[in-house]
């Protein structure tokens, strides 16, 4: 039998410890050992007996199950940097494998969390920390191993894809979609750290740290959120053939690395464009393998607990056959940052502009004499005085079109820019 210690019975926890109960008897004839919870750290103790967690499996504090050497697992739950951090590292120390879904954890401390798990000879599973029930981090770490990824995007948050869906299908306000999503529990009363790309941002950081072998950093990672979105520009993109995705890029750039987040507009025929609602994807191309992509429930109760026994019942194999501590960071190089003023690609601009002879002629100039070159442009009536101008460009430097626009804003033809979104997703 495989003991565990449960730190938290929340949303995740009480998903974790029902399936354990549920597939007991399938999970043990799958790993070869019995799981079972034997100390449970919650302060909720009405939640707990909701559970069928009696008053003796409770922990008065995380020492009391630090002190207990019966206990082979510590299943960390809690959220957050600290306690999660402290305790982590200690029940590591203590000769404990360790299995987490805290994906700020990671993100930020992630070098520590594997240097110390590799140094004290236990295992560390993570697998719930990026896209909930999708498995995509085994995969990378074993699958694809032989592979030189060059690019990892993918929609890694629910509640941003949700807002954007709404936005889609029935032309709401992002301020309706968000308003909407918090009623049915997709997203929280404070949701920036979704609607401005930082949930996002740490899974990719750990995406690209297993994807390219170098240790990426949430602050390494250059966000926008979707804040800033218009219904309109959802409609105009539609008429120019794309849907608007938060997407979390990571890309191996000539030997460098860029890591990104932020809204951007991709073909109607690619795979990623058919992910809608709370539902995730993440679209890996290896030189190998070629393109594969992974699509599922990146959140919610059961499909995250599912990730967290996935990674409890690799450990317990591990015990059964005696060869526990295999976990190793595979951040064995140590690749430079490419800035995101460097990077090239299409963009969508729209813009709000005097509506009178020349005006079009006198944009394309600035562009023009900023290496920015126009690929497609639409023109919209918006009132007597003024057009809504939509272009799309070729391939230019993002610091080049940074320039243009500056210039440009500071016309008087030019009313307002009101919107700059990436274009992904197709070929050069």
């Amino acid at each position: 039998m495989v003991k565990v210690a449960l730190l938290g019975c929340g949303t995740v926890g009480s998903g974790v410890f029902r399936l354990l109960e549920s597939n007991r008897d399938l999970i043990a004839a799958r790993c070869g050992e019995i799981i079972s919870v034997v100390r449970v750290l919650e302060r909720d103790t009405a939640r707990a007996a909701r559970l069928g967690i009696g008053p003796e499996m409770l922990a008065a504090d995380f020492a009391e199950i630090l002190a207990d050497d019966d206990i082979q697992v510590v299943v960390e739950l809690i959220g957050g940097i600290e306690p999660a951090r402290t305790f982590v590292l200690q029940a590591m120390e203590r000769g404990k494998h360790v299995v987490t879904a805290n994906k700020d954890l990671i993100a930020v401390h992630g070098r520590e969390l594997f240097d110390t798990a590799e140094a004290c000879g236990v295992d560390f599973g993570f697998e719930a920390s990026v896209g909930g029930g999708i498995p995509v981090i085994y995969p990378l770490k074993h699958s694809l191993a032989g592979n030189r990824i060059k690019e990892v995007i993918g929609i890694v948050n629910g509640t941003t894809n949700y807002i954007l869906t709404r936005m889609t299908r029935e032309g709401s306000e992002f301020s309706h979609a968000l308003r909407e999503a918090q009623e049915l529990g997709y997203a929280e009363a404070d949701p920036s750290a979704d609607v401005e790309g930082y949930d996002a941002a740490r899974k990719i950081a750990i995406l690209a740290s297993i994807a390219f072998n170098s240790r990426v950093t949430l602050d390494q990672v250059y966000v926008e959120g979707i804040t800033g979105l218009s219904p309109l520009d959802i409609v105009y993109g539609r008429d120019l053939g794309y849907v608007v995705k938060l997407l979390a890029i990571a890309q191996d750039i000539e030997g460098q690395l860029q890591v990104r987040v932020h809204p951007a507009f991709i073909p109607q025929a690619h795979p990623l464009a058919a992910v809608e609602d709370v539902y995730n994807a993440v679209f890996i191309t290896g030189d190998a393998v070629g393109e594969v992509m992974f699509y599922g429930r990146g959140a919610g109760q059961m499909p995250t607990a599912s990730a967290v026994v996935g990674d409890l019942m690799e450990i317990a194999r591990g015990i059964h056959r005696g060869a526990s501590g295999a976990t190793t960071c595979t951040c064995f190089e140590q690749r430079e940052m490419m800035p995101v003023d460097r990077l090239a690609s299409k963009f969508y601009i729209r813009m709000l502009v005097k509506d009178r002879p020349g005006v079009l002629a006198a944009i394309a100039g600035v562009f023009g004499s900023h290496q920015v070159s126009i690929a497609t442009v639409l023109q919209k009536t918006s009132g007597e005085e003024f057009a809504q101008l939509v272009l799309v460009t070729h391939y230019v430097a993002e610091s080049d079109l940074r320039d243009a626009l500056a210039v440009l804003d500071g016309m008087s033809i030019v009313a307002d820019i009101c919107c700059v979104v990436r274009v992904e997703g197709e070929r050069r």
